[in-house]
């Protein structure tokens, strides 16, 4: 089954997360299926740049509870987003959730419509948003994050623009991002890999410095008792025990 579309038009290459059934989730499948996918677009000299979006009403639902990717997966992809040798851009156009942001973070410029929404929602299941600060926590506001870390709550598109998930937002994401799509197809291809390398320099230090300890700290959550009750709460559509 193809998880990811892909289409080109005048050197940006297109890739859909387009498993629309699933929100969008962010299955084993789907997280090899678009690491391939990014591997070709890196090898190819056709494409200046990599625009990211998504079929249906979500960008991404978080980890595919049923199905996850193991850590080590993941966090080679969101590594693979920031060494990416070209600009990888995010469209998004409805609901962002846990790992999603993620790959928001991972992201070289993100857009979305206003009526888009955020949450980070693992603590509400037991974990920890861990293997997604690797981009977060150098791209983010560090006070912001501390709130909307701990509570789980949904905010939306200026504030997401306003903390650094975002670099900007509008009615219609397509037009927010037209000026910048245009300017990548007047830079040149040595430029850009050149000013990314510069620009993700202190994220890819967090990698290099974090990435095993964050790993590890997942794998320990989601294979502990209250994570099992979080995901089977939130799979069972109940509140979990702690909910007070």
């Amino acid at each position: 089954m193809t998880l990811i579309g892909r289409t080109r038009t005048r050197g940006i290459e297109t890739l859909s997360l387009d498993a629309a059934d699933t929100r969008n989730a962010l299955s084993a499948a789907l997280v090899g299926q678009l690491a391939d996918a990014l591997t070709d677009c890196a090898k190819d000299t056709d494409v200046r740049a990599v625009l990211l979006t998504h079929t249906g009403g979500t960008f991404c639902a978080g980890a595919d509870l049923r199905d996850p990717p193991g850590p080590d997966a993941f966090v080679g992809l969101l590594r693979q987003i920031v060494e990416l040798p070209k600009p990888v851009l995010a469209r998004v156009t409805g609901h962002v959730r846990a790992g999603g942001l993620g790959l928001l973070a991972a992201c070289d410029i993100t857009a979305a419509s206003t009526d888009s929404t955020f949450a980070f929602t693992e603590v509400r299941i037991g974990v920890a948003p861990a293997v997604i600060s690797l981009p977060l926590l150098p791209r983010t506001d560090p006070r912001a994050l501390a709130r909307y870390y701990l509570t789980g709550e949904r905010f939306l598109a200026p504030e997401a623009a306003r903390i650094g998930l975002l670099t900007a937002t509008g009615e219609d994401a397509d037009a927010v991002l037209a000026p910048v799509l245009d300017g990548l197809r007047r830079s040149a291809p040595q430029g850009l890999a050149e000013t990314k390398r510069l620009l993700t320099a202190r994220v890819l230090e967090t990698f290099d410095r974090d990435a095993a300890d964050l790993t590890a700290l997942s794998a320990r959550l989601f294979s502990s008792a209250q994570a099992r009750e979080g995901m089977t709460a939130f799979l069972e559509r109940r509140d979990p025990a702690w909910v007070l």
